[in-house]
């Protein structure tokens, strides 16, 4: 019996989907950026099997039509333009042992391939399929993951936050698992399945919307277990970031649950409930939970903490070091991908002094990595300029805007579908503030689904 490609490829797209946050390994060091994200091994196939029916059919879906899509083009057009106008200067830029023209050549890949080679994979599996279907399959996929993830990060817990040493044994098993060599992190964090705790806190904000609308659409307590799933893992991971986002997004969710008529009494008991509970606990061991609850707190205060935590330090001596090129370069900025090669100039004394990962890392010349920009709008700024920066402020705005309009009649799946993609998109964009990458999966899926919503490009029986 002969398979149908489109089978095929739909299934590396869900392999895709499950696997993406699975980059705790050594990875490919031929496919740059991309070489730990074993998520992109599957959709590279299964778009390459997509080419391979389109080109037997002499046809490939693409949005055009899209208002969205088109801001996209126009965006990616214009960081080719911009590097163009600076192209005395990025012909001439060099460090790390990499020119201006290979940095912009590897990065403009890199961003063609989340932002287009994805994007329309994602569309052209998307845009196939029934709303209800989009619903239930990739939620179920995501929570797949999220069930490897959990129990990955509980043992991860035992083990460096409760000091259960011989466990470690048993978590050691999951080397056996594909794409995954066991590390633990240091600092009572874990990162579970993902490399570092950050990236951990990439993947829990890119499925907490679609593990939230498991309390929407399921009965008894079990609905909530994929929410506490999440919570648990981004408390644990440590990421400052992730917390704040994760609780942004839940905020965004209770919001809809209030509104609700079916959940706004059962909300509320839920919070008097939580509040006795947690009263309870401070009977019991009030010092420690206060403790507790005082150091999360004092993570979170990014002033208080900018000169005696050095990520801090790096992290916003980036963004004011590109802030400095923007001011010099404002209108179009100095060509995609020539961040680094123009912050070395800027850097703030407060960031780099008693910073070992400026000495080490960021102005080692031979250090081949380059230096993070750790937040894509100050980056944008610094390479695209005003121009760039305003076309991406554009395609986030359209988006939203996008799902206020459709939230306004649709019903149902439709609804839950619309909440989903709102808290998934609502937290990438924020995350945004502290990496500067256009791989962000959850952002070019959530847009795929949501330019599906609004077009429904085929006639299906039931819609």
């Amino acid at each position: 019996m002969k398979i149908p490609l489109s089978k095929i490829y739909l299934f590396f797209f869900f392999l895709g989907l499950f696997f993406f946050s699975f980059n705790e390994y050594q990875g490919l060091s031929f496919l740059g950026e991309f070489k730990t994200e074993s998520g992109a091994l599957f959709f590279l196939l299964g778009f390459l099997l997509l080419g391979i029916e389109s080109i037997a059919k002499g046809k490939i879906s693409i949005p055009y039509k899209s208002t969205i899509f088109q801001i996209l083009v126009f965006f990616l057009i214009w960081c080719f333009i911009t590097t163009i106008l600076n192209a005395n200067t990025v012909v001439s830029n060099y460090f790390k042992h990499t020119s201006g023209i290979n940095r912009f050549v590897r990065q403009y890949f890199s961003m063609i391939l989340s932002c287009v080679v994805f994007f329309l994979f994602y569309w052209n599996v998307i845009y196939k399929m029934k709303t209800i279907d989009i619903l239930l399959k990739i939620r179920k996929v995501f929570l797949l993951s999220l069930i490897i993830a959990f129990t990955y990060g509980f043992l991860e817990v035992l083990v460096v936050v409760f000091g259960f040493r011989k466990l470690y044994s048993v978590l050691k098993l999951f080397d056996f698992f594909p794409f995954l060599e066991v590390s633990l992190q240091t600092g009572g964090r874990i990162s579970s399945i993902a490399y570092e705790p950050p990236f951990l806190a990439i993947y829990l904000i890119t499925i907490s919307g679609w593990m939230f609308s498991y309390i929407l659409t399921e009965k008894g307590l079990v609905k909530f277990l994929p929410a506490f799933a999440v919570l648990f893992l981004t408390y644990f991971s440590g990421s400052r970031t992730g917390l704040i986002v994760v609780l942004f997004q839940v905020c965004i969710f209770c919001v809809f649950l209030y509104r609700d008529q079916r959940f706004k009494s059962y909300l509320l008991k839920s919070f008097l409930a939580f509040t006795i509970v947690f009263c309870f606990l401070l009977l019991l061991n009030g010092t420690k939970i206060v403790n507790a609850i005082g150091d999360k707190i004092d993570s979170l205060d990014f002033r208080k903490n900018l000169t005696k935590n050095v990520s801090n330090q790096s992290r916003f001596g980036m963004q004011y070091a590109a802030l400095q090129v923007f001011s010099e370069n404002p209108i179009v900025g100095v060509g995609f991908g020539q961040q680094g090669y123009h912050v070395r100039t800027h850097y703030p004394s407060w960031a780099t002094r008693n910073n070992y990962e400026f000495e080490l890392l960021y102005k080692n010349k031979n250090e081949k990595s380059f230096p993070p920009g750790y937040n894509i709008y100050t980056r944008l700024l610094a390479e695209t300029g005003l121009i760039g920066f305003g076309l991406f402020l554009m395609l986030i705005f359209f988006s939203l805007v996008e799902v206020r309009k459709l939230m306004k009649t649709a019903k149902d799946e439709d609804k839950i579908l619309l909440i989903i993609i709102l808290i998934s998109l609502s937290g990438l964009y924020v995350n945004w503030l502290q990496i500067d990458t256009f791989r962000m999966y959850g952002v070019w899926l959530s847009l795929a689904i949501l330019i599906r919503m609004r077009y429904k490009p085929l006639k299906f029986k039931d819609e």
